[in-house]
């Protein structure tokens, strides 16, 4: 792998928790790192912290919001003119599971489930879209940031629309990003692309935690961990399609090990994100 220090890389949803956290780790090694986020004033403010944190200058904000496709579109758009090589690319964002007993369905802006759409869709198309970047000076890396906590997705009803349950929807969405980790791991194997998905941390101290568990289990520097373990460690330069909870290998959801369910959650990510 490069060093870190000569890497270009992109962290969505590096605002707040997990993202921050590895974002200053990031910046402490030297990465030139572009901090995605959905509010102006909050990537700000967290560009200005790092930067007293860490003295880097080579910190760069982007604003959009993953309820639009047509936001990640123009994010995509911006990044490839920027940065025509990108070397790490880190799905981070994340719409959680509501607060308990909240059954209320809610949608992205283009009408879709919105867990499926900001946890899954939108990193989806986002990746697909900065693979021009990510081979432009391989060896590169993508690390889709899932969860323990995985949930079957019924084909026959991927929205939801029946017996809904947010933190269900949650779960989908993360076994998801799992399904999408191992196909495309094994499209992008001979090209010195490595794909990888992880269960950073079980209930990190995080806004998202304490609003639907109200207690932790893990600290945030057990995630940042985990998380810059697959993002530095020279050991992993040919490792792809794995799934880690933590730092340790582990077993997904069997659905993730099913070539049709893959086929078809493929087939419906082309569909739903207009590239099909």
């Amino acid at each position: 792998m490069k060093p870190v220090a000569e890497q270009t890389i992109l962290i969505t949803g590096a605002t707040d928790g997990l993202g921050k956290g590895v974002t200053l780790a990031l910046a402490k090694l030297g990465a030139n790192v572009l901090i995605h986020g959905r509010n102006e004033q909050r990537l700000k403010d967290t560009q200005q912290e790092i930067q007293r944190a860490t003295g880097s200058e080579r910190l760069e904000t982007y604003c959009a919001d993953f309820s639009s496709l047509a936001e990640v579109r123009k994010l995509a758009a911006t990044v490839q003119a920027q940065h025509p090589r990108l070397d790490m690319l880190i799905n981070n964002a994340v719409a959680a599971g509501g607060r308990p007993g909240d059954k209320q369905r809610q949608f992205s802006q283009d009408g879709y489930e919105l867990r499926f759409a900001v946890n899954y869709l939108a990193h989806f198309l986002l990746t697909m879209l900065l693979l021009p970047n990510l081979r432009h000076t391989p060896p590169s890396r993508i690390i889709n940031v899932s969860a323990v906590g995985q949930f079957p997705i019924d084909f026959h009803d991927s929205m939801m629309e029946h017996d809904y349950e947010p933190l269900d929807a949650y779960r989908q969405s993360k076994l998801a990003q799992i399904l999408f980790t191992f196909d495309l791991a094994e499209q992008l194997k001979d090209e010195q692309i490595t794909v990888n998905a992880l269960h950073p941390a079980s209930l990190m101290p995080t806004k998202i935690v304490y609003e639907y568990f109200g207690r932790t289990m893990s600290t945030l520097e057990d995630g940042v961990n985990a998380v810059m373990r697959l993002a530095t460690d020279p050991k992993l330069d040919n490792v792809t399609g794995k799934y880690y909870d933590q730092q340790r290998e582990s077993r997904a959801n069997a659905q993730a090990y099913d070539p049709e369910a893959r086929r078809r959650l493929w087939q419906l990510s082309e569909e739903l994100s207009g590239l099909a």
